[in-house]
């Protein structure tokens, strides 16, 4: 049995341009791939952010103002009164009786007697007075007190010590010291005579004072010893 030659006809037609509609298919395709790719797709930020600036806050040093308050003005000083120079004196106002009578003894107060002048003050202890004290005996009674150190004789210390002390209101020696001693047991011996001594008391204005008074106390080594 024969085809029909129409149909065989169409189905030729189909079939003759089917691969090349697949090849330019595959060809879009593929283009359009590429381009998909190739295209640079950028998208916009949309989210916009906003800077807030922060507030300084600045410290300020209040003054404390002082409040000053003005003295009221001094009052206005009377207005004097002008009298005229043609005013007469009237009589009346004058009393002649008010006249001081020489006759009447004045009563008056006395003036105040004159402070008497505080006297200076006086130091406790002089250097020096009016009549400075003297040595009873004088400077042989001292050295008749002196007892030579039996130490200092053996090792030969001659010399002079010098005593200073206060000689009081009675003439008696208070507190000697050596002042310049030579050692060996010497100067303890110079205070143990000074010790011994009296004196006359000093006078300053009449009346006996205390006095510092320094002496020389000698120590000196004889043929015998």
């Amino acid at each position: 049995m024969s085809l029909n030659p129409l149909k065989r006809s169409r189905g030729a037609q189909i079939h003759e341009g089917y691969e090349i509609r697949i090849q330019v298919g595959l060809i879009i395709s593929i283009l359009v791939f590429i381009a998909v790719f190739r295209i640079n797709i950028q998208f916009e930020e949309t989210l916009q952010t906003q800077t807030v600036e922060r507030e300084i806050l600045e410290l300020e040093e209040i003054v404390q103002t002082e409040i000053v308050e003005t003295p009221p003005p001094p009052p206005r000083p009377p207005v004097p009164i002008s009298v005229p120079d043609d005013a007469i004196m009237d009589d009346s106002m004058v009393d002649f009786d008010a006249f001081l009578d020489t006759d009447d003894a004045l009563d008056y107060t006395p003036p105040p007697p004159p402070e008497e002048e505080e006297e200076l003050d006086e130091p406790e202890v002089f250097v020096t007075v009016e009549q400075m004290p003297e040595l009873i005996g004088g400077i042989a009674a001292l050295q008749d007190n002196v007892r030579y150190p039996e130490i200092a004789r053996k090792a030969g210390i001659e010399g002079r010590v010098v005593v200073q002390f206060v000689i009081d209101e009675e003439g008696n020696v208070v507190n000697p010291f050596v002042v310049r001693g030579i050692g060996g047991g010497c100067d303890e011996a110079a205070i143990e005579a000074v010790k011994k001594v009296r004196f006359t008391p000093g006078m300053q204005r009449g009346r006996p004072v205390k006095v510092q008074y320094t002496v020389p106390v000698q120590f000196r080594l004889t043929k015998a010893d």
